[in-house]
């Protein structure tokens, strides 16, 4: 929830009647908004979260305000202009752009996106500004203000415990205990001591009684790094926990409460290792709830200067040494290499180049050379996860070679696949009609979207037509409105197409409100403005 103890949101006063509009739609929000005008000065007093300038976006006097914001705070800025043919020369100074007949409480709803991410950022050092992180962190401002598991994923490296600490940090319980737990560093034995406890003489050793990390992490967050390690015997405990919210500590018999929220990471495919019989299947489905993907840094190599800066400012630091930069050159290597140890390995990396560095900036030379390319790097041959600590449960393929283990969980995973689409087929099938041309229809929530399959006559068109009934008007491109009202999907058309259809259909169901569109699309709300920007429907869905 945001609060005016926060920081504060400037709007200018360019378009005088705008402002007002602006700062009633921020102030309800609840944000401290200042006007200000184009030549004040805006130091001092709360950090700045957000400047909005409502009009002459493109002036030398806009401009100057919006560089002396940000000098302030590295605020962002957003424009509210006129001229829409201005807009390409704003993309530089402005995080957003509106028109002028855009709605206070969209601009509200995209600009508390945008803050919440860059106080999540700013509180667990999470650096990046490309659409593959934003979507992970929209995320977890979603999340963090409900008790519901999280199951963090994603390659080692990744930031999985930056995240699960983001989560905490944004939710009620961020004035009570985080703790973090590495599974995969204890052993089995050690492992249940540490998060159940025990009582005295439960096992050679325990002299004393010890209160376990569930019950320090009462009334907080409790984080279990690397969970796919667990041992099968501590899941069912831990499954308990996670039903009833209690455990008796080891050698103990009094059942012990406790009110936590569980995070989870792993960088392996749980339900490969359910299929291998490593994990618990009740478990997964407990601990999947909801569920966040980190995305590899070869998916946002744009984040690489960026996290660069911030890694040289904090070796710096660390070591008091001046560093000169790292030349142009330099980072378009660094963005060109495929990272398999992910941010932890570029980290480390310029840990090292600050702590060796020449007296001059760091060029393409000083680059070792596995990450210039001119060294293979055996880190690439078998994908991340395809290896494991665990011997497989069948004794005659323990021992096989990586790249061999690697295909038959492969195949394990395809094989689980096909399970999954027989079910799938056998559910859509209508009842005694023995075909898939039969025509099967669903409701979704109350809006009554009902979904079917039927066979096209025309071969030339491919096999079938996907028929979506709904209430829209005619839309253009290779989406076709059926003879009955409905949507049609043809051979041809793209995934793009498909989007902007089921949008255009959602937003229609719930009479334009955004909010209640990303929820029954299952997408974050800033996710599904980001879309119809993209597909140009702000016209068709803002009248």
């Amino acid at each position: 929830m945001t609060g005016s103890d926060e920081g504060r949101v400037l709007v200018s006063t360019h378009h005088l009647e705008r402002a007002g509009e602006l700062r009633e739609a921020f102030q309800g929000a609840g944000y401290e908004v200042e006007m200000v005008t184009p030549d004040e000065d805006v130091s001092g007093g709360t950090p700045i979260e957000l400047l909005v300038v409502t009009g002459s976006a493109d002036s030398a006097a806009a401009r100057a305000l919006v560089g002396r914001a940000a000098a302030e705070s590295k605020a962002p800025a957003f424009a509210i202009v006129e001229n829409v043919e201005t807009v390409p020369r704003l993309a530089e100074a402005y995080l957003e752009v509106f028109s002028d007949t855009a709605r206070a409480d969209d601009v509200v709803f995209v600009a508390r996106s945008v803050i919440e991410r860059r106080r999540l950022q700013a509180s667990a050092g999470i650096v990046g500004e490309t659409d593959a992180i934003k979507e992970a962190l929209e995320r977890v401002v979603q999340f963090a203000p409900v008790p519901s598991t999280v199951l963090v994923t994603g390659e080692s490296g990744t930031g999985k415990e930056l995240v699960a600490r983001g989560i905490h940090h944004l939710s009620s319980r961020r004035h009570r205990p985080f703790i973090a737990v590495n599974v995969a560093a204890l052993s089995e034995t050690l492992l249940e001591s540490e998060l159940f406890g025990h009582e005295k003489g439960a096992f050679t050793g325990a002299i004393d009684s010890r209160r376990g990390l569930f019950e320090l992490a009462d009334k907080g967050t409790i984080f279990l790094d690397e969970i796919g390690e667990m041992p099968v015997a501590t899941q069912t405990k831990l499954l308990r926990v996670l039903e009833q919210r209690e455990f008796r500590r080891v050698g103990g018999e009094d059942v012990i409460r406790v009110d936590i929220r569980i995070v989870t990471a792993t960088n392996q495919d749980l339900k490969q290792l359910v299929a291998l019989g490593r994990f618990r299947k009740d478990l997964f489905y407990r601990l999947n709830v909801l569920h966040i993907e980190l995305p590899p840094l070869r998916r946002r190599r744009e984040d690489i200067p960026l996290l660069v800066d911030a890694f040289i400012e904090k070796a710096s630091k660390r070591h008091g040494r001046q560093f000169q930069g790292i030349s142009p050159e330099a980072i378009e290597i660094l963005k060109d290499y495929q990272w398999p140890g992910n941010i932890r390995e570029l980290e480390n990396l310029v840990e090292s180049m600050v702590v060796l560095a020449p007296g001059r900036k760091v060029l393409p030379k000083d680059i070792p050379s596995e990450v210039r390319g001119n060294e293979p790097s055996t880190a690439a041959l078998v994908p991340v996860g395809a290896s494991s600590s665990h011997p497989l449960e069948d004794p005659s393929i323990q021992g096989m070679r990586p790249e061999l283990e690697f295909i038959f969980r492969t195949l394990v995973d395809l094989r689980m696949d096909v399970d999954d689409l027989r079910k799938e087929f056998e559910t859509y099938q209508a009842p005694g009609s023995g075909s898939p041309a039969s025509l099967d229809r669903y409701e979704i929530d109350e809006g009554r979207v009902e979904i079917g399959v039927r066979p096209v006559t025309d071969a030339s068109q491919g096999a079938w037509d996907v028929e979506v009934p709904i209430e829209t008007p005619p839309q253009e491109g290779p989406t076709e409105r059926g003879g009955d009202g409905s949507v049609v999907y043809r051979s041809g058309m793209t995934m793009e197409d498909l989007e902007r259809a089921a949008i255009a259909a959602a937003l229609v169901q719930v009479r334009g409100n955004r909010r209640k569109a990303a929820q029954m699309l299952a997408i974050g709300e800033r996710t599904l403005y980001r879309k119809i920007k993209k597909f140009g429907m702000d016209a068709e869905d803002g009248e």
